[in-house]
């Protein structure tokens, strides 16, 4: 996990290198538009007021360029001034420590920020792979028993279909039906709540967040559960066709004995522990158009913005976040695998 993570922070830190528009270009860009800007209304005044006394704005020290001490200061208070390769080390060295400094931009640590921002993410990867597990995991059962059926064969369709329909097209096809397009207007057009809510009574405040994160987390979970079912079909079929089930038949135990006392466990073990890949799956994959289409700020739009806008505390500090999330996430799915079915472990062996 460590030189993974050492890894990707050294590959992006390697590439922003190269890519233009840093944030001291950023905000020298700023000071540039807003000088020409000053220097316009200036020669405006000029000409409106004749000798009227306005200064041109060939006078604007913004029209001459910024001094360099300015510069090199704002070099200095980036950490600009010193070679990459120290950057680099520092970043990793206060990173150790979960010490992510503050935004470029924000005046806010990057800890705060990501902590404002995280209950949107969260909603959506958490309510959503719950609900594609709730649906795919009775559904692949149901066509594993059914196999070759008619029922196979059309949830078989609407799975693909489902699967090959973009999220963010989803989404705007619910809100143009659902959130007062063109047609019904029973859920509301964006945010997570309502602007009275801490106003509200417990069990409306639930009622409220849950009307609220209906559409999202649908338009979010209709591609994510296609692959789940096909996968319990396939891994229950594979099961079903195994020695031990023909012995246990012979043996003359009912089906429901067999597929629930036997097959279940062994089949639901691929199933079970893809649980925290694929949250971290949802989590991470599909946020940002839905938030953007849904007006949530959440975590995506975050990594976005700071992307954009060259916010490189903000980018990476959620990448190094991310990144050993990710990592430890996977390695909680080795492990339940070892909880489901005590026969692996990862112990060395001689050979």
């Amino acid at each position: 996990m460590i030189p993974t993570l050492l890894g990707i922070m050294l590959v992006n830190f390697a590439l922003v290198q190269f890519v233009p528009g840093g944030p001291i270009e950023q905000i020298l860009s700023q000071l540039d538009e807003a000088t020409s800007a000053t220097d316009r209304i200036a020669g405006g005044g000029s000409e409106v007021g004749g000798s009227g006394g306005a200064t041109s704005g060939s006078d604007y020290q913004g029209a001459k360029g910024l001094p360099e001490d300015f510069i090199k200061d704002l070099e200095k208070q980036f950490g600009f001034d010193k070679p990459p390769l120290e950057r680099f080390f520092l970043m990793m060295t206060n990173y150790l420590k979960f010490d992510f400094g503050e935004s470029y931009f924000r005046s806010i640590s990057v800890v705060d920020l990501v902590i404002e921002k995280m209950p949107v993410s969260i909603t959506l990867g958490l309510w959503s792979t719950l609900l594609a597990y709730m649906i795919s995991i009775p559904l692949g059962i149901k066509k594993a028993v059914s196999d070759g059926s008619r029922f196979d064969t059309g949830t078989s369709v609407a799975i693909i279909v489902a699967y090959a329909i973009p999220s963010f097209l989803f989404a705007i096809l619910l809100m143009v039906v659902f959130a007062g397009g063109s047609y019904y207007k029973i859920f509301p057009l964006r945010g997570l709540y309502s602007e009275n809510f801490d106003s509200l009574s417990t069990f409306a405040q639930i009622r409220d967040y849950l009307w609220h994160i209906a559409l999202p987390v649908t338009a979010v979970t209709i591609g994510s559960f296609a692959t789940l079912t096909l996968l319990t079909k396939n891994s229950f079929l594979d099961e079903i066709k195994k020695q031990y089930v023909i012995t246990a038949r012979a043996k003359g135990l009912s089906e429901g004995r067999v597929f629930y006392g036997h097959v279940f466990r062994n089949a639901m073990l691929i199933v079970v522990a893809g649980f925290p890949g694929a949250f971290i799956g949802v989590f991470f994959g599909s946020s940002l158009i839905i938030e953007v289409v849904f007006s949530l700020d959440g975590l995506g739009r975050l990594a976005f913005e700071a992307a954009v806008n060259r916010d490189y505390p903000v980018l990476f500090g959620t990448l190094y976040v991310f990144g050993l999330l990710g990592l430890v996430v996977q390695l909680i799915t080795d492990l339940t695998y070892t909880l489901v079915d005590p026969r692996i472990d990862f112990e060395s062996r001689n050979a």
